[in-house]
């Protein structure tokens, strides 16, 4: 592994160098986020991860009150909480003899400006289809 994450760098097959992307538009170099930030992705994946930070979105919880919302094992629950953590998307805070979690929104605003490019994208590749198909029905209409 380089020291810029898993296949970082221009070296890595498929990406260009910085330098080639400034003069191209359609060149993205802010894949690299992925590699960056792999454990947010990872946390969010999984349905019982993004249900656990749904309800730490109303407030803080004890992890006894998470896991009894689960059909699924405490242990189980707190190796979730456990990546929820450490992808610094759950804060943890004890007292006394009780652990309580609360959501850290800031992994999630990352990941939202990384998927803003996409949006960007899309919202352009839609903008052309509808040109593309008021275009061929104006032409159709047209036709005797």
């Amino acid at each position: 592994m380089s020291a810029g994450g898993v296949g970082s760098g221009p070296a890595r097959a498929g990406f260009r160098s910085q330098a080639s992307c400034a003069k191209s538009f359609h060149c993205i170099v802010c894949n690299l986020m992925v590699t960056q930030n792999d454990a947010v992705f990872d946390a969010v994946a999984d349905p019982t991860r993004r249900e656990i930070m749904s309800l730490l979105r109303q407030g803080e919880l004890p992890a006894g009150q998470v896991a009894a919302r689960f059909p699924v094992s405490r242990p189980a629950i707190s190796r979730h909480l456990r990546v929820l953590r450490k992808a610094g998307l759950v804060r943890e805070r004890r007292e006394a003899q009780q652990r309580l979690y609360s959501l850290d929104p800031e992994p999630l605003a990352e990941l939202d400006r990384w998927l803003d490019l996409y949006r960007v994208y899309w919202s352009a590749r839609l903008v052309d289809l509808k040109r593309q198909v008021e275009t061929t029905w104006r032409r159709q209409q047209e036709k005797p």
